[in-house]
């Protein structure tokens, strides 16, 4: 492919952008009240919470292949691809370092700025191949984790492909299957849409002025990523210390056993089976260490022993309670 002239910002491109970061800082938000204690552990990791984050991290990764098309379908500007993929990796390797001292035990090592480099690349295989090759590429990347993993992709060499049997502990997961499947899809969407003669429609209707802070922060969608956890979790920081939260560790632990057990089982047995696991934590005071962001493993292989023991219990006395 040789050098092409560059394009004409589509303002609904950088607009849906925004307000994709938009809603991941919300979500963030969330997630740092929680981190804090304000509100019930795991509650952002399951029901609603758990969908708002994928919904927000998919419609980023499809705007990252549609973007992908708009700048490089005609000839790839190389110039610009390598500066946008050099700062890319750059923020990434900076995520990782940071998370690294911050959260050993939890940090990110092929987050969503991992798969946008990675996708950045392996995009631009797929620019020139029709739009139905494609979008079944795209199925079959979002598709492979759901009928394929195996143990020889389990450990730090293997992980980022999202085909290990053992998920990895990290705080922001995105693995290339079946991530990269929503890039790809964005791709095809671009293609059909440019075939169709709605890019150029969509560029010549203005979105408006109340859209340009949204345009703005989709224009500068790296520097919000960077900036905006900082920001949100040092303004609950200081929140917090002058209205700490009042943590009740039973309600608490009973709140998100009861909530994560639902998504498999019936009420009155996750009730059994919850009120067995804060029976054991109590009697051995471990009820704080099941809040703790970096448990040890000693306390994890209790834990897990305790869940066995108080699951036999339960399915003895209530029955299996599968899922309704």
């Amino acid at each position: 492919m040789t050098s092409a002239p560059s394009r004409t910002r589509i303002e609904w491109i950088d607009l849906a952008r925004g307000i994709a970061l938009v809603a991941m800082a919300v979500y963030h938000f969330t997630w740092d009240l929680e981190f804090f204690g304000y509100t019930e552990p795991g509650m952002t990791a399951v029901g609603g919470w758990k969908l708002f984050a994928r919904c927000i991290a998919s419609s980023f990764l499809v705007l990252v292949g549609v973007s992908l098309f708009l700048a490089h379908a005609k000839g790839i500007r190389w110039q610009g691809f390598w500066r946008r993929l050099g700062m890319i990796l750059a923020a990434a390797l900076a995520i990782t370092v940071v998370t690294y001292f911050a959260t050993p035990d939890f940090f990110i090592f092929f987050g969503i700025l991992h798969q946008i480099a990675f996708a950045s690349v392996a995009g631009l295989l797929f620019l020139r191949l029709p739009a139905p090759v494609t979008l079944l590429a795209a199925v079959l990347v979002i598709a492979l984790p759901n009928v394929f993993s195996s143990v020889i992709f389990d450990g730090p060499w293997g992980w980022w492909t999202g085909l290990a049997e053992t998920r990895p502990r990290s705080s922001d997961f995105v693995p290339v299957f079946p991530w990269f499947g929503a890039v790809l899809a964005g791709i095809s969407l671009a293609k059909l849409a440019s075939t169709a003669g709605l890019v150029e429609r969509l560029a010549a209707i203005s979105a408006g002025r109340w859209s340009r802070p949204l345009q703005f922060i989709g224009q500068h969608s790296l520097a919000f990523y960077l900036i905006h956890q900082p920001v949100l979790i040092s303004c609950i920081w200081l929140f917090s210390q002058l209205f700490p939260p009042v943590i009740d560790h039973e309600a608490r632990f009973r709140s998100a056993c009861e909530r994560t057990c639902a998504q498999d089982r019936d009420a009155k047995f996750c009730a059994a089976y919850c009120g067995c696991m804060i029976e054991g934590l109590a009697a051995e005071n471990l009820l704080a260490d099941a809040f703790s962001r970096a448990p040890s493993d000693a306390f994890r292989g209790r834990l897990r022993d305790m869940a066995d023991l108080c699951t036999a219990q339960t399915e003895g006395t209530v029955g299996s309670g599968g899922a309704q």
